[in-house]
């Protein structure tokens, strides 16, 4: 899992990319490709 500052850019780089807020932090997770997933931080 990437943390980075601002998820817009990872958003794009693949089509089933969702931005998700869990317990206060936002998320980027892919179901179909989990190599994607990112924390905003």
């Amino acid at each position: 899992m990437k943390i980075v500052n601002s998820l817009k850019s990872l958003k794009d780089r693949h089509r089933d990319n969702r931005v998700i807020r869990r317990r206060g932090r936002i998320y980027v997770i892919n179901k179909t490709n989990r190599r994607f997933k990112a924390r905003q931080g």
